[in-house]
Formats: structure tokens, C-alpha cells, sequence
């Protein structure tokens, strides 16, 4: 399979090419193809958060602590003092960074659930459920971060297949068809958590309206 380097250098440059490409396209103003370009490359990675010592459960998981503390502190702004804010944010990036991360790593596979179309979209929809609600960004905006961040997982796990040929031994490795799936057909309760988890993701949504605008003008730049 492809490392931590590879998956991250061909994720950045496709980031950088479809950050470029849209902005070319009037698709997104120059100042948002980074944030495109960085989330495709971050996408690049997020599969690999199965796997218990890899360079991308620590990014991650790390990335993850400062927007819990983001989170925290923007919820509990109106009720607590400047200290209080202080420990409760310096709390809950210390519960997501390590008690929570060892526990993830308890019970994932690597290769299992995240390696899928399934977490591939659940992803995306989180980018878009934090871009909307939490960084406060339009929905069009929340919506083209979440198709960054699902390219990102999808160039993941077509690396992964395509090191999974072997073309010196014209043969298939055992990993082949382990990357690119709908879900982890050996622990199916987890793909019916991860549904469960999809759907109660829905209310917070970007509206769906917007969604289809991006839609109908990529449609158009083929046609």
C-alpha cells in the first residue's frame, strides 16, 4: 500500500490542481482554492486514521482536539468566565487529542470501515456540517469543502488499489479490493453505525439548495 508521503504529495497535488482548476472555472474566488486544495490534501490522509501509529492519527486526531475546543468554547461563551472558558477548552483538547484517540484506536481495523465509500461520504458531510455550523461559511462554500475533502478520501483509496497491483509479478496482492469498497463487508454493524451516524447528521446540513446550484454549473463547464 501507498505510505504517509505518498498518499499526502498526490492528494496536495491534486488539491492544488482542482483548487486551481475551479477557481479558473469561476467555480470559487482565488482566496478559497487553498482552503479547497488543503482539505483535498487532508482528505489524502483521513483514511489512514485507522491505523493505530501513523503519522495521520496524530494530525488528525490533533486537528480534531482544536475544533472540539472551538466548539466548546463557542457553546459555552455566554455562561462562563474568561478562566473558565480557558479550562473547559484546555479540557476538551486533551479529551479528544489523547483519551479519545486511544480509545478509536481500540477498536478500529485498519483497512476496515474507513478505508470505504461509506466513511468516504461521511467525511464530506462533516466538513460540511462543520463549515456551515461551526465556521459559520455559506452553504455553497460548506458544500464545495465537502466535495474536497470527499476527492481527497476517494484519491486515498485508489492509491491504495492501485499499489495493490503488483505489475512486475502480473498478479493481484492480498490488499486488492481491501481500499475501494462500499463498506467493511466483515463488520457490517459498524457500516450500519456509521449510517446511523450519517443520518443524524441531516438537520445540520448545508441546504440542499445550494448543493444543486454547484451542481448544475459544474454540469454546464462539460457541456
Amino acid at each position: 500500500m501507498a505510505n504517509f508521503t505518498t498518499h499526502f504529495t498526490v492528494a496536495a497535488v491534486g488539491g492544488a490542481l482542482a483548487g486551481g482548476l475551479g477557481w479558473q472555472a469561476g467555480l470559487w474566488p482565488f482566496v478559497d482554492s487553498f482552503s479547497v486544495a488543503g482539505l483535498v490534501a487532508l482528505g489524502g490522509i483521513v483514511p489512514d486514521i485507522d491505523a493505530d501509529q501513523s503519522r495521520a492519527v496524530r494530525l488528525l486526531f490533533t486537528l480534531m482536539a482544536m475544533l472540539a475546543v472551538i466548539g466548546c468554547v463557542s457553546a459555552l461563551q455566554p455562561f462562563l468566565s474568561l478562566a473558565e472558558l480557558s479550562g473547559a477548552g484546555v479540557g476538551a483538547y486533551l479529551f479528544v487529542r489523547y483519551p479519545l484517540s486511544t480509545l478509536f484506536k481500540r477498536f478500529s481495523v485498519h483497512r476496515g470501515i474507513w478505508h470505504s465509500l461509506l466513511a468516504a461520504v461521511l467525511s464530506s458531510l462533516a466538513v460540511a456540517v462543520v463549515s456551515y455550523q461551526l465556521f459559520i461559511q455559506t452553504a455553497m462554500q460548506s458544500w464545495i469543502l465537502a466535495g474536497a475533502m470527499l476527492i481527497g478520501v476517494l484519491i486515498h483509496l485508489l492509491l491504495d488499489e492501485i499499489y495493490s497491483i503488483d505489475i512486475e509479478g502480473r498478479r493481484l496482492k492480498r490488499s486488492f479490493g481491501t481500499a475501494f469498497k462500499l463498506y467493511d463487508y466483515g463488520t457490517p454493524q459498524t457500516a450500519l453505525l456509521m449510517g446511523v451516524v450519517i443520518v443524524s447528521m441531516t438537520p445540520w446540513l448545508p441546504p440542499y439548495g445550494a448543493l444543486q446550484s454547484i451542481g448544475q454549473r459544474v454540469w454546464a463547464l462539460w457541456h
